[in-house]
């Protein structure tokens, strides 16, 4: 992040009272002016007792709730965690200008505890090293205002508790307190309009990182409340609270999409089966995106099982309702498949009208685009899930088993700026494991159309002989010299079993060269395991400083699940 102190002038606190005063003095002017005119015709009689009463206790009611509102600020004390409370609690903090980032921490918080996660929530303002220092988990909601600045809420804790004069991250005292228990998350809102975007987020990001605290998972970044990084976000609540079906807030606006390929990757394998899906477009060409975009899928129970369900309800699934978008009216077969079922408690002695208005839509599911708009069709690499009865995941399960092939699926484009490819004269050297090959073979991809070259791939899976996801491809790409160099790891591999954070290890040299070169790396795949280990072993060749300034300047970018 670019380095700069804040003038006097610029400071928020210092902005708000010379607007207190300009307003004040605009209103003294605008009196005088007023007073000017009039004619000195004042009302000669005083109001009736009675009526003076009643103005004297409204001003006193009045009176009362200003003071209450603020002493209000005063009382947040029970929202910070509390000394032997459970260290599993986790801790919901918001920085907001407007209210918008409290409003989303209140969301958050509302969806975890739906999950039975111990949540509570706290201003910033209310925010000191002692809390931090007995908080195990925290997720930071937070605004920027003005040109890269904090909110005014967060101005105490930049003070006092990140103890730096400027926001940036390069200036806060390395003296302040260590944070290596601590487990956290950012969402960072902004607007792109404005030079330094989500500032105050990267610089609350790379604070907590400097003490010494894990990132659950990486920052989001939110644009003018832009919905598509709002779920992302929710994606990420989904993985800590270890659930997959956290309702989204805003559903997304899926477009009409044809499944018309489906192979299995990996027959044999000690792993789930993975699938090779192609889609297209029903009715229109297809988009644009850029390698590194995900694909929100709306998911969809098997047909099979929603008649089980309407059977044992005594219902008729060819009964015609409300579509839940408002368009033209549809079976309740048809609404059921793509909702989340009611409990049956809720829905006894309803008609199939009133279960349909009760409706919700299922939450989506994000994968990695494994092609580039130039291969034709939008193409993805999904593991069919399981849960713990056995029985196949929702979205997995839908796109790997239900959905027949012609069928349609709902589908949106996400972009994922935080991990679009840097440019093409840049080495790059792609990091992953299992189906996180999807991501890294769009890059490839968009790399050979660029005509780059160097191009470094370590991959990671469980069987060579079953796991090697578009061996053909990658064997050609090397032969022919648009992949400099690939390392492979197989963890099942009985001659060398082995992960992806040791490939690293045994090319440390040769990854000090590219990167010294300015190579960018971007890692995708498991967020357990893999991805930690890949951080570790990079710190452990290049150093703290050299991999947090990589991360700094976009050169260090991960796309993990």
């Amino acid at each position: 992040m670019t380095m700069r102190r804040i003038p006097f002038l610029s400071r928020p606190e210092t902005r708000q009272r010379l607007g207190n005063a300009s307003v004040l003095l605009t209103l003294a002017v605008s009196a005088w002016l007023l007073f000017g005119l009039h004619d000195n015709g004042w009302p000669a009689g005083l109001p009736p007792r009675d009526r003076g009463l009643w103005a004297l206790a409204v001003a006193f009611v009045y009176i009362g709730a200003c003071a209450a509102l603020l002493w209000r600020p005063h009382s947040r004390n029970e929202d910070l965690p509390q000394d032997g409370e459970d260290a599993s609690t986790l801790l919901v903090v918001h920085a907001s200008q407007t209210g918008f980032a409290q409003r989303l921490a209140a969301m958050s918080a509302d969806s975890l505890r739906a999950s039975d996660v111990a949540v509570r929530l706290c201003a910033i303002d209310r925010l000191d090293a002692a809390t931090l220092a007995r908080t195990r988990r925290a997720l930071f909601v937070v605004s920027t205002t003005g040109e890269g600045d904090p909110p005014d809420p967060a101005l105490r804790f930049v003070r006092d508790v990140m103890s730096a004069a400027s926001i940036n991250a390069a200036s806060i005292s390395a003296a302040s307190t260590r944070l290596d228990h601590l487990q956290y998350a950012v969402l960072a809102l902004g607007d792109r309009e404005y030079k330094h975007f989500c500032a105050f987020g990267h610089a609350l990001d790379e604070w907590l990182r400097g003490r010494g605290a894990q990132p659950i998972f990486d920052l989001v970044e939110v644009d003018n409340a832009d919905d598509s990084a709002l779920r992302h976000w929710q994606h990420g609540l989904g993985q800590l609270a270890g659930v997959t079906d956290l309702p989204d807030w805003t559903p997304p606006h899926y477009d009409a999409w044809r499944l018309d390929e489906r192979t299995l990757l990996n027959p044999g394998s000690l792993g789930g089966p993975a699938f090779h899906l192609a889609l297209h477009p029903i009715g229109a060409a297809l988009p644009d995106w850029k390698a590194g975009d995900i694909a929100e899928i709306g998911p969809c129970h098997a047909a099979s099982a929603v008649e089980v369900w309407l059977q044992e309800h005594g219902l008729d699934g060819d009964l015609p309702v409300a579509d839940d978008a408002g368009a033209e009216p549809q079976t309740l077969a048809a609404r059921l498949a793509r909702s989340q079922w009611p409990a049956t408690a809720d829905i006894a002695g309803l008609g199939a009208a009133e279960i349909a208005d009760r409706l919700k839509p299922l939450p989506h599911r994000e994968y990695s685009i494994a092609s580039i708009p130039a291969d034709g069709r939008l193409q993805l690499l999904v593991r069919r899930m399981s849960r713990p009865d056995g029985t196949p995941g929702l979205g997995s399960g839908w796109l790997c088993e239900s959905a027949a092939l012609g069928d349609r699926i709902r589908l949106r484009i996400r972009s994922n700026p935080g991990f679009h490819p840097p440019a093409a004269e840049r080495p790059l050297i792609l990091i992953g494991n299992g189906t996180g090959i999807a991501g890294l073979r769009a890059h490839l991809r968009a790399r050979v159309e660029a005509g780059a070259r160097r191009n470094w791939l370590l991959f990671g899976e469980r069987q060579p002989a079953h796991d090697f996801f578009y061996e053909s491809e990658l064997r050609e790409w090397l032969r022919d010299g648009r992949l400099a160099r690939m390392d492979l790891a197989f963890s099942r591999d009985p001659s060398k079993p082995q992960y992806v954070q040791q490939l690293l290890d045994a090319a440390a040299n040769e990854l000090r060269v590219w990167t010294d070169e300015g190579a960018c790396v971007l890692v995708c795949g498991s967020l357990a395991g893999m991805a930690p280990g890949v951080d570790a072993a990079l710190r452990d060749i290049l150093g703290d400083a050299q991999v947090e300034r990589m991360r700094v300047e976009g050169r260090y970018r991960r796309d993990i699940y």
